[in-house]
């Protein structure tokens, strides 16, 4: 399953933020990839999600696979959509 979403916290994702969506994709069994611009990073780690730089308004497609899949892309959705609560 996927969707894209757009980042729309001010400072972008920051540690916080990054931490946050790890925190949350770690408590699902499912595999979660973020596709940014063509490149597929792993969902669960902090610091390979850091480095791809996310702004503010970069479009980003979270792809689950796994028994949970649903479950697990609405909640990366929301709190993407959520702007991780800043």
């Amino acid at each position: 399953m996927e969707k894209t979403v757009v980042i729309k916290n001010e400072k972008g994702i920051h540690i916080r933020p990054a931490g946050e969506f790890v925190k949350t994709a770690s408590k699902y069994k499912s595999q979660v990839q973020i596709d940014f611009k063509g490149k597929k990073v792993n969902g669960k780690s902090v610091m390979i999600l850091m480095s791809l730089g996310l702004k503010k308004g970069n479009e980003i497609t979270i792809i689950t696979n796994g028994e949970d899949a649903e479950e697990a892309l609405n909640a990366l959705v929301e709190l993407v959509e959520s702007g991780f609560g800043e």
